[in-house]
């Protein structure tokens, strides 16, 4: 059985967010979505505001899902490890802020529209993105 475990390890600068045993990891590169298991060959891929969902080795019949903002993945010897800008667990997500967030972006989009600034717009997108990965990952609870 162990010969099928790998680690995953969630990184941001504000340090660790996620580190467990798993037998299965799905998240979204800038290339599409892929599954990692244990023994898959070495990757290093960036990643995309998006979720990560891990199905760990101690609970078999649940996964976990991370809020994850950007950043890198690297696989080798078992070990996944995500450095990202930002990530956080669903159960730490507080839906009432991701939805406020949400709002603000929506809003600072139609302003942005209106004047033509693709500067504000662009950035306002990001953050809609952002805050609409952390509604569906918190959803998860």
């Amino acid at each position: 059985m162990a010969e099928n475990i790998m680690t995953v390890n969630i990184v941001t600068p504000d340090g660790v967010v996620y580190d467990h045993h798993a037998k299965l990891v799905v998240l979204s590169t800038i290339d599409g979505e892929i599954g990692v298991m244990a023994h898959h060959a070495p990757i290093i891929a960036p990643l995309v505001i998006d979720e990560v969902r891990v199905r760990r080795v101690d609970k078999p019949h649940h996964e976990d899902s991370i809020a994850v903002n950007g950043g890198f993945l690297e696989f080798s010897n078992d070990l996944v490890s995500i450095v990202a800008n930002s990530a956080e667990r669903a159960r730490d997500i507080d839906l009432r802020r991701a939805e406020y967030a949400k709002q603000k972006a929506e809003e600072t989009i139609k302003v942005a529209e209106q004047k033509h600034n693709v500067d504000d717009l662009a950035r306002a997108q990001v953050s809609l993105r952002k805050a609409i990965n952390r509604i569906n990952v918190g959803s998860h609870k």
